[in-house]
């Protein structure tokens, strides 16, 4: 469909505009991108087994790692970068957003298979999944979520296409093995409920024989085998510690809080609510349209897709916000029909309370317009918002009052139109917002890695000297900047250290030489000035420890950088 097409071109743009423009965040991205590295550098097959900072990497599968060390290669080979340069930012990011762009035209395919006489819904739904901030946003960073979501859709797809015994029947279940295999290597633990409740669904239908199930289970079987062949690998060579991605790292989590990130159904579902608009307003009605439409296939398959996505995240004691991602494909599919109805009314099935749901468009319109209010009180200083934020509230205030306002007309050509523009005026702020500052505002959680990256930098290129972080919590994103791990050191680790210098200095350290770290120090070299010269930490504060004098010589950012000896 060329209106698919061009959702593609639009969401490409949005994955890929300012991709590069601020740095990698902690922890996913630091760590994901540290591993492509090392993985971008390894031999194969060593490439199949991934490692973080040379020792193995047992978190997650290296599908993501694979693609992006690929784009790392491509990099080296059309750049011709020093030998030591780290990859850009865009470059780490560059592979997982290509990915993540297609996953809009993907779920309006889906659409089409389950509604094949309403191309307007699938249209509709890819458009949604085009503007939805958490696709868009989380679309763009090195991590496996946005992936995952793709491969899911692709399954879907690939399924619902599996319509008659023939050899095509063969080569859609192959092509849904594929995606399954996607699944395992990307977050394995999620794959096999997503694959079983897909089937499910896809039985529920009833139009395919036991003859047709055996191909197609067949082919399944077929497109599975690489995926169960890298964890047969990874279980062989790396033995028990190849379960830690089943276990802690995955349905540990259904039933403990890992790390301290408290869970239960309340972050998810404050996820929808925060990152469904515009289109929030039309989900509840076109979960009504799938319940008064469950018998037929996309009342189905809508009603079990959002019932398997909220039996995947919302009972987890342990949550982060990217886990509510496998809520929004569902979503789309659901509010689709409706926003098709608001634009065409004759084509599409009336909803349920379609008075109530005809009143929609006015609600864009009052919020359209009180963003546009906004704008001066913004302008002014009134309102505690950036002065970049002028732009998006222009864009997308403009869009919601006209295309709200357009759709309350009965012209059907008006309609469609109202539509386009409230579209248009939704993915332009969206792709302002991501062309600014702005986009990756967990950067402002902590203090700015770069500062303080580029002074370590110069203190080791000068003085020789291993600065360490002082009571901080280690940040993988400076590791990836620095090069090389820094472990923050506590009380214990500053006295021993600061002990094992002295006395490496009078000369009086028979038992360790004074070129490696003590007991309790990471294995990156001496803290300090030289061996002899006491430590160079890194902390908001002068460090305070009984038989430590710390003198303040640099600043990065909110760090100083402290001598003690």
């Amino acid at each position: 469909m060329p209106a698919l097409a061009l959702i593609w071109l639009v969401a490409l743009t949005l994955a890929l505009v300012g991709l590069g423009q601020l740095p990698l965040r902690d922890w996913d991205e630091g760590i994901v991108a540290r591993v492509a590295l090392e993985t971008s550098l390894a031999p194969w097959p060593a490439k199949l087994l991934p490692t973080y900072w040379g020792d193995a990497y047992l978190n997650k599968p290296p599908a993501i790692h694979l693609l992006i060390a690929a784009c790392i290669g491509v990099w080296r080979a059309f750049g011709q970068p020093p030998p030591t340069s780290l990859p850009p930012e865009w470059v780490v990011r560059l592979g997982p957003a290509l990915v993540a762009s297609t996953l809009p035209p993907l779920l309006g395919l889906v659409q089409l298979r389950l509604w094949p006489e309403q191309r307007l819904a699938a249209i509709a739904s890819a458009a949604i999944a085009l503007t939805l901030m958490p696709l868009v946003r989380h679309g763009r960073l090195a991590m496996l979520d946005s992936s995952q979501l793709v491969a899911l859709a692709l399954l879907w797809w690939a399924l619902l296409a599996a319509q008659s015994c023939k050899r095509q029947l063969l080569l859609h279940g192959a092509l849904a093995g594929l995606a399954a295999t996607l699944l395992l290597l990307l977050k394995a633990p999620a794959a096999l409920p997503l694959l079983l409740a897909a089937l499910g669904l896809r039985w529920l239908d009833r139009d395919l024989g036991w003859r047709c199930w055996r191909l197609l289970l067949l082919g399944l079987a077929l497109g599975l085998l690489p995926g169960l062949a890298w964890h047969g690998l990874h279980g062989f060579v790396r033995g028990p510690g190849a379960l830690l991605m089943w276990t802690s790292q995955g349905y540990a989590r259904v039933g403990a809080a890992i790390e301290g990130h408290a869970g239960g159904p309340g972050p998810p579902l404050m996820e929808v609510l925060k990152g469904g608009w515009p289109w929030l307003p039309l989900w509840p009605f076109g979960l009504a349209l799938a319940w008064r439409l469950r018998q037929q296939r996309w009342g189905r398959w809508v009603l079990g897709l959002s019932l398997s996505a909220a039996a995947l995240v919302l009972p987890l004691r342990t949550q982060l916000p990217w886990y509510s991602l496998l809520l929004w494909p569902p979503f789309c599919l659901a509010c689709g029909p409706v926003l098709a109805w608001l634009s065409q009314p004759d084509g599409m099935p009336r909803p349920p309370a379609a008075a109530l749901a005809a009143a929609i468009p006015r609600a864009w319109a009052a919020l359209g317009a009180l963003l546009l209010a906004a704008i001066p009180p913004v302008a002014a200083g009134w309102l505690p918002l950036p002065a970049a934020t002028l732009p998006l509230l222009l864009s997308l205030g403009f869009g919601l009052l006209a295309g709200g306002l357009l759709l309350l007309r009965r012209a059907p050509v008006l309609r469609l139109a109202a539509a386009g523009l409230l579209l248009g005026g939704v993915a332009l702020t969206l792709g302002l917002l991501m062309a600014g500052p702005l986009w990756l505002w967990e950067l402002n959680e902590s203090w700015p890695v770069p500062p303080v990256a580029g002074l370590i930098r110069r203190i080791e290129a000068s003085q020789g000297a291993k600065p360490q972080l002082w009571h901080e919590a280690e940040r993988p994103s400076l590791n990836w900047y620095v090069g090389r791990r820094l472990r923050p050191l506590d009380d214990a680790a500053a006295a021993d250290a600061t002990a094992a210098h002295a006395t490496a200095a009078a000369g009086h350290s028979p038992s360790q030489p004074s070129d490696r770290p003590p007991a309790g120090l990471p294995a990156a070299g001496p803290a300090g000035r030289d061996a002899g010269d006491g430590l160079l930490l890194l902390s908001r504060q002068a460090p305070e420890l009984v038989g430590l004098r710390c003198t303040w010589i640099d600043q990065a950012g909110a760090l100083g950088l402290y001598h003690c000896r």
